[in-house]
């Protein structure tokens, strides 16, 4: 159902402006275990929906924010084009799955993000109800447009923090026309070394992983360039049916049996080639070796020094505390600059306060 609810909104943010009162953004609660917990009122935003513009030659989409992922993804699948940087669902139920605005807030990716891009990276515009009350528009419908471009971009990954997503306008891209997957048996060693030289060719690459026995790529777009590839990648083939079930439910909804149990999920960035951080526990390897999850119950300062060592960054993605610091530490000069943009958007510290740093 379309509905237009900015004046509500704004008139709930005024009023919890007046005396300071914290609101927690809700849409469907499909990221809700993301950053840390509030204590706030909510604020439901999924009412605030529908398909506001659809220009299938112009690769651009705009919705507002409660409008459902499932919708706009079964509307752009029709016309032979689809969100590139597969953002995962989490979804409870048939009628409690992911909004557009939970998921350029989440700011999360799939598989095919280091290949075709990040949600950042995508965002092409955006319109942003503020903590003061105010109705901003920033960037615009096209790439052309650089108009305020980088504070859009703000808005993906902020959780919240810096607005409320009214409505947010998306490039999308054409659905390859050839999809195939490969798996290769190798240890972690060869797996990071392939990873590597794949990355350094002209080969259509849209998805690895290594699951710690077996690498799997997967290889899109025209059907001779997949084709070539294949010949160069090597491996065995994967009937379409169960790779469609590895990359869109097992990894990037996370129904793989390695993100099952109450064990903490840490979530490594990392550079591609990096060797294993000294830590116990499992790991999962994606994004070439550039994202990397592990499930351990060594101690987060532990986690967190082992992978900055090696030139990266960990975030408790799941479980473990959510009262203490979830995101990897900031030096002092970015968290300054972050507190100074929370406060320029948000003056009266009432948007998920704390969600990504404790006082932010």
């Amino acid at each position: 159902m379309e509905q237009d609810l900015t004046t509500e909104l704004r008139d709930r943010v005024r009023a919890a402006a007046v005396d300071a009162r914290p609101l927690a953004l809700v849409g469907h609660g499909t990221k809700s275990f993301l950053g840390r917990a509030l204590d706030a009122e909510a604020i439901a935003l999924s009412a605030h929906a529908g398909i506001l513009n659809y220009q299938p030659k112009e690769l651009v989409i705009t919705a507002r924010s409660g409008t459902p992922l499932a919708e706009i993804e079964s509307v752009l699948a029709e016309a032979g084009q689809m969100l590139a940087f597969e953002p995962p669902h989490f979804a409870r139920s048939a009628d409690a799955g992911a909004t557009l605005g939970g998921t350029i807030a989440a700011g999360l990716s799939g598989p095919a993000r280091p290949y075709l891009g990040s949600a950042r990276d995508l965002v092409l515009g955006v319109r942003v109800l503020t903590g003061g009350g105010e109705v901003l528009r920033f960037g615009g419908e096209v790439m052309k447009n650089v108009a305020g471009y980088d504070v859009s971009r703000l808005m993906v990954g902020a959780l919240g923090t810096l607005g409320i997503l009214l409505d947010v306008s998306l490039k999308v891209l054409p659905a390859p026309s050839a999809t195939q997957t490969q798996v290769l048996d190798c240890g972690e060693a060869d797996a990071l070394r392939l990873m590597g030289e794949w990355a350094a060719k002209p080969l259509p690459v849209t998805a690895t992983c290594f699951d710690g026995e077996h690498l799997w790529v997967r290889l899109s777009g025209a059907a001779q360039g997949v084709r070539e590839a294949l010949e160069r990648i090597g491996g065995d083939a994967v009937e379409p049916d169960p790779a469609k079930h590895l990359w869109h439910h097992l990894l990037r909804e996370q129904q793989h049996g390695f993100f099952a149990g109450d064990v903490p999920l840490w979530r490594l960035s990392m550079p591609q080639a990096a060797p294993r951080p000294a830590l116990d526990g499992v790991m999962l390897v994606e994004w070439g070796g550039g994202q990397r999850w592990l499930r351990s119950e060594d101690a987060p300062e532990k986690v967190r020094e082992a992978v900055a060592k090696l030139g990266g960054h960990a975030t408790l993605f799941r479980g473990g505390d959510r009262f203490g610091e979830v995101f990897h530490p900031l030096p002092v000069h970015m968290m300054q600059l972050h507190r100074r943009v929370k406060t320029a958007f948000d003056p009266h510290g009432i948007l998920n306060p704390g969600r990504l740093y404790a006082g932010l």
